[in-house]
């Protein structure tokens, strides 16, 4: 599903203040907020989207890019929103909820608890190149942590449960109280009282996992997909991490791909570059047959529109290229040699460069045109 335009999401116009777009970020904030919509997956996806578009806007580096390339500027890239989860949103953008939701625990204000998040797992997958023009599913297995069976805890002793530690310091101005992070809990609020003997002492243990990974076609090499929560586990209902999935392409023995486009190497034998013949063609899945034209000279490409591979980002297909090369013979008979001499000074069998004077690039030019 495509991205919304980060200004329609806001609802501002492109010539937006920084004001104006903090102003409305902050009005769907609050009205998507997880407190005010509680198990509303739909104001929740919401709420992520109007802090994606915030997180863009607000940066006047990032929204220039945006104004430039759109959605496309932050592919590949962990700016525009690519891994925000609740946590993120809470921890970049608290200011903008004021004390609205103090009490909350999402961490709006102060004296709230904090949710802790499972980090992150990277895995590589390898696909072939016919993969890539499908789309592929694949079963891979991860060990990742998750939260044991058995696991108990209670208000952390500390804080009391609150997340957070207050200090009260006499001044020259009177009396200043000061909040931070309990060492404790470490912000959850919360303290382990039982737990197995094979967890650690977040009552974390090793677990594999089979997980079905979706790649869509047209993916290429070195492209990083995200499967939100379905990394690490977190401790005491925490947020799970991320699956980052990194594309390794397997080189090809028939074809090289360039963006889109296949490219194959077809030789054909010198009778028929001088006679036109016709030859066939592996594709992706299947074949096709070319014609090999009178005359046709080593270094000619012949275009399969539509036969390469789709893209991720738009519609339509790349093109197979042919490239055909000349292939001249290494070992000849007595007869063949006695043929070929009494060719040799024949006008037709001398180089005539200038019959074509187009280049290598000028060919591959006029094929897009």
């Amino acid at each position: 599903m495509s991205k919304r335009d980060y200004y329609a999401v806001l609802g501002v116009d492109k010539g937006a203040s920084a004001s104006e777009i903090k102003k409305a970020y902050r009005k769907l904030a609050l009205k998507y907020h997880p407190d005010k919509n509680p198990d509303d997956a739909a104001a929740e996806e919401k709420f992520k989207e109007a802090a994606e578009a915030y997180e863009v806007l607000s940066d006047d580096k990032k929204r220039e890019r945006y104004n430039r390339f759109g959605h496309a500027g932050f592919k590949g890239s962990a700016s525009g929103g690519q891994h925000m989860n609740m946590d993120d949103i809470f921890s970049q953008f608290g200011d903008i909820f004021g004390g609205a939701f103090g009490g909350s625990g999402f961490g709006g204000g102060g004296g709230s608890r904090r949710r802790m998040k499972g980090s992150d797992l990277r895995i590589k997958v390898k696909l072939t190149l016919e993969e890539v023009a499908t789309g592929a599913k694949k079963k891979i297995r991860v060990a990742k942590q998750v939260l044991a069976n058995g696991v108990e805890y209670s208000d952390c002793s500390t804080c009391h449960g609150s997340g957070q530690v207050r200090r009260v310091s006499n001044t020259i101005l009177g009396q200043m109280q000061t909040s931070s992070t309990c060492p404790t809990c470490h912000g959850s609020g919360v303290s382990i009282t039982k737990k197995p003997t094979d967890a650690d002492q977040m009552g974390m243990i090793r677990k594999d996992e089979v997980v079905e990974i979706d790649i869509p076609a047209g993916v290429e090499d070195g492209v990083q997909l995200v499967m939100r929560g379905n990394g690490n586990g977190a401790p005491i209902g925490g947020v799970p991490g991320d699956l980052l999935i990194v594309v390794e392409e397997i080189p090809h023995a028939q074809f090289q791909r360039n963006s889109k486009n296949i490219h194959h190497d077809l030789y054909v034998s010198f009778t028929d570059a001088a006679l036109g013949s016709s030859a066939e063609v592996p594709l992706l899945h299947g074949k096709a047959k070319i014609k090999i034209d009178a005359g046709t000279q080593s270094g000619k490409l012949v275009r399969l529109r539509g036969k390469g591979l789709p893209s991720m980002d738009s519609y339509g297909s790349g093109d197979l290229l042919v490239n055909i090369n000349v292939w001249t013979p290494q070992e000849l008979t007595k007869e063949e040699k006695s043929a070929l001499e009494a060719l040799r000074h024949s006008s037709n069998f001398k180089p005539d460069p200038n019959h074509d004077e187009r280049g290598f690039f000028d060919k591959v030019r006029d094929l897009f045109t």
